[in-house]
């Protein structure tokens, strides 16, 4: 198993508009410093990210980079991404290249094309104006889950949701979707786990879910979002972390970042979490998995 000498975390957003709220990035290296926010002037678009990523592969970083979206979409259940599509891609990088082409009109690398495609638009939930759409094949109330979603459900390690479903606070598809674009514009710069092995060298890149970081650092179901400092250095120490750097602002995109960054540091160097029992060569292939679960 290799070494990592920093460890990233990048909370994500798949909200419209360029510059967002929601996307915060925190940072830590090996040892016990408390990981700290990189913030640029005038705050994160999802193209900086993009460009950030780019620079460590460039500089041949070894850095572990967490981000918190799916980075696929259920393909087990059915037998495909898209059922009842002749055209639905095979694998994952196949589906990333797909959603980037249909939505390269769309700016920022947004999604909206995306639930209005003729055949893709039957497995979503979405809104229109003030007017909810449920595809004819989106599957009940719930929507589909990926092989790694239903063992984080059963495992306890959260309440994870599909990525079908684009309506709601707790909806995770806008940024599932953004996300996939950003791993296509990656794809054979920076190898993303379980699709691509892990270099020997150089930046890798996890999904991970903040929420199994948030409740190894003592967080609980329902409580785990931390919104002073004092609640943020009490779940730093909980991953052998020192105190952080007061910050000027509290919200949930800031201290799930540093809290994730500071809990892959530590998860990184558990062999199991790298082998996953249920993590075959189809689910490998085509859906991944999130770090973290076991």
């Amino acid at each position: 198993m290799r070494r990592f000498r920093q460890f990233a975390c990048i909370d994500w957003s798949g909200a419209a508009g360029e510059y967002q709220k929601g996307i915060a990035l925190g940072l830590c290296r090996e040892g016990e410093e408390a990981p700290e926010l990189l913030s640029p002037p005038g705050g994160w678009s999802r193209a900086a990210i993009l460009q950030w990523l780019l620079d460590r592969a460039a500089d041949g970083s070894d850095i572990l980079v967490g981000i918190d979206f799916s980075a696929s979409l259920p393909f087990v259940d059915r037998g495909g991404f898209f059922p009842e599509w002749q055209e639905s891609p095979t694998d994952a990088p196949a589906l990333w290249a797909l959603l980037d082409r249909l939505c390269a009109t769309d700016a920022h690398l947004a999604a909206g094309s995306i639930p209005f495609h003729a055949q893709m638009g039957r497995h979503f939930r979405h809104r229109r104006a003030a007017e909810t759409i449920t595809g004819d094949l989106f599957e009940q109330r719930m929507g589909r889950f990926r092989r790694t979603e239903l063992a984080c459900r059963a495992g306890g390690f959260g309440h994870c949701v599909s990525s079908f479903n684009l309506i709601g606070a707790a909806q995770v598809g806008k940024s599932a979707l953004t996300g996939m674009r950003l791993l296509h514009r990656l794809a054979g710069r920076v190898p993303i786990w379980p699709f691509d092995p892990l270099p020997p060298a150089g930046p890798a890149i996890v999904e991970i879910y903040t929420s199994i970081a948030a409740r190894a650092a003592g967080g609980t179901r329902g409580r785990s979002k931390i919104r002073d400092g004092g609640a943020l250095d009490r779940a730093l120490a909980a991953l052998d972390a020192r105190a952080h750097r007061p910050l000027d602002r509290y919200d949930d995109h800031k201290t799930d970042a540093l809290v994730t960054a500071a809990w892959l540091r530590r998860a990184a160097a558990d062999p199991i979490l790298w082998s996953p029992s249920a993590l075959s060569p189809l689910i490998r292939r085509t859906e991944g998995w999130t770090f973290g679960v076991r």
